[in-house]
C-alpha cells in the first residue's frame, strides 16, 4: 500500500517563488502540492475546500501579512507551517514573531538571485517540509518554535572540530555548568525551561539550531522574560551562575577550562551533523573539560545531533537528561540519545528545570 503523500499549500505573493517551488516539489515523490496562493485571502478560500498537512508561507504579502495569517491558522486549526521569507538583520525580529506564533521551520531566502537560491536549497526545503509534517501539532502555537536548518553537505562528526576526550576531566569543584542542545521546537522548549529558573542557578551553554541573524534577537527576547541573564555567547565569556550563553548562529560553541573556571569558546569550522552550531561539538567539549561537573540536556529536535555527545558526557561522569516524546515538537534528537542509552533520565518539558537545579 503506497505511503500517503504530504499535502502542501504554498502562500507567496511572488509568482517566481511559486513557480520554482511548484517545480521543486513536483519532483519529490512523497510531497503533493494541493495548491498555491498569492496571498492569505486567496489561501483561506482554498482552505475552505481542502486542508493541507503543511503550509509554506511568506511573511510580507498584500491584503494580509503572513504573521497575522499564521496566528489565525494556529488559533483555529493548528497546522505545521514553514516560513519561507526574505530576511535582513532588521527583519530577524519579524521572523522571531512568526516562530513565536507557531511556525515550525524557517527557510531564509535572499532578496536577489532568488530563483537560483531556491533551486540550490531544494534539499533544505524538502527536509523542512518533512520535518514539519512529522511535528507534534499539539505542542505548537503556544510558544515560539525554532527553525532546523539543514544544509546539503556531508555529515561530519564532532571529530572535525575537537578530538574525543582522553582521560578524565577535572575532579569535582564548586563550579558547575549545564549544557543544553535543541533544534526544531527548541525556542518553545528553551523559553519554558529558562523562564522557570530562579536568578541563582548554574551557568548554562546552549546550542539552538538557528540561522546567523536569529540568535542575537532570540537571546534578547529570552533575556526580557527570564529572571536569569540570557545573551549570545562571545569568545572567552566566563560561564557564570545565573547566566545562559546561546551559541551564535553560524558558529560552533565549545567549553574550555582555565584553572577551575569554565569559559565559552566561539569558533568557525565545518558543519557537524550538517549543523553549525552543533550540539555534538558543545557536548564533547563539556565532556572533555567539565566531566562530572556538568549536566547535559537534549531536547526537541529533528535528526541525531547531540546524541553521541550526550553519551560522551555520561561516560565522563556528567548527569544526562532527554526530553520525553509527549512534550517534544519533534522527537528526533532525544530519541536517538535514548537509543544510545545516553540519557540517565527522560523527563517532561515542564520538569527539566528541576534537573538543572537538583544537583
Amino acid at each position: 500500500m503506497p505511503t500517503k503523500k504530504i499535502s502542501v499549500l504554498l502562500v507567496d505573493d511572488s509568482a517566481v517563488v511559486r513557480q520554482v517551488l511548484l517545480a521543486i516539489l513536483a519532483d519529490t515523490p512523497d510531497i503533493h502540492v494541493m495548491g498555491a496562493a498569492s496571498d492569505p485571502i486567496f489561501a483561506m478560500d482554498k482552505l475552505t475546500r481542502e486542508w493541507p498537512d503543511v503550509i509554506v508561507l511568506d511573511v510580507e504579502m498584500p491584503r494580509m501579512d503572513g504573521i497575522t495569517f499564521l496566528k489565525k491558522i494556529m488559533s483555529e486549526r493548528p497546522t505545521p507551517v514553514v516560513i519561507c521569507s526574505s530576511l535582513t538583520h532588521k527583519g530577524a525580529e519579524t521572523s522571531l514573531q512568526a516562530l513565536a506564533a507557531g511556525a515550525v521551520e524557517i527557510i531564509t531566502k535572499p532578496t536577489t538571485g532568488l530563483k537560483n537560491f531556491l533551486i540550490e536549497s531544494a534539499a533544505e526545503l524538502v527536509t523542512a517540509i518533512r520535518a514539519a509534517a512529522n511535528s507534534n501539532v499539539r505542542n505548537l502555537g503556544k510558544r515560539s518554535v525554532s527553525p532546523s536548518p539543514l544544509a546539503p553537505a556531508s555529515k561530519l562528526s564532532a571529530d572535525a572540530i575537537l578530538p574525543a576526550a582522553n582521560g578524565h576531566a577535572m575532579a569535582q569543584t564548586t563550579e558547575r555548568i549545564v549544557a543544553i542542545g535543541t533544534s526544531t521546537g527548541g525556542t518553545q522548549a528553551l523559553e519554558a525551561v529558562l523562564t522557570a529558573l530562579p536568578r541563582v542557578c548554574p551557568g548554562m551553554v546552549i546550542v539552538q539550531h538557528m540561522p546567523e541573524k536569529f540568535t542575537a534577537s532570540f537571546a534578547e527576547r529570552l533575556n526580557s522574560v527570564c529572571e536569569i541573564e540570557v545573551r549570545e555567547a562571545r569568545n572567552n565569556d566566563r560561564i557564570l551562575p545565573g547566566l545562559a550563553l546561546i551559541a551564535p548562529g553560524g558558529k560552533h560553541l565549545m567549553v574550555t577550562r582555565s584553572g577551575a573556571y569554565y569559559h565559552a569558546q566561539v569558533i568557525d569550522g565545518p558543519l557537524v551533523n550538517r549543523h553549525r552550531p552543533s550540539v555534538d561539538v558543545l557536548f564533547r567539549s563539556v565532556a572533555k573539560f567539565a566531566g562530572k561537573n556538568a549536566t547535559g540536556i537534549i531536547m526537541t529536535g529533528m535528526g541525531d545531533d547531540g546524541a553521541r555527545g550526550l553519551k560522551e558526557m555520561l561516560e565522563a561522569g556528567a548527569t544526562t537528561v532527554a526530553q520525553d516524546e509527549a512534550s517534544c515538537v519533534v522527537f528526533g534528537m532525544p530519541k536517538e540519545a535514548i537509543k544510545l542509552n545516553a540519557a540517565q533520565r527522560v523527563m517532561a518539558l515542564e520538569d527539566i528545570h528541576r534537573a538543572i537545579l537538583h544537583r
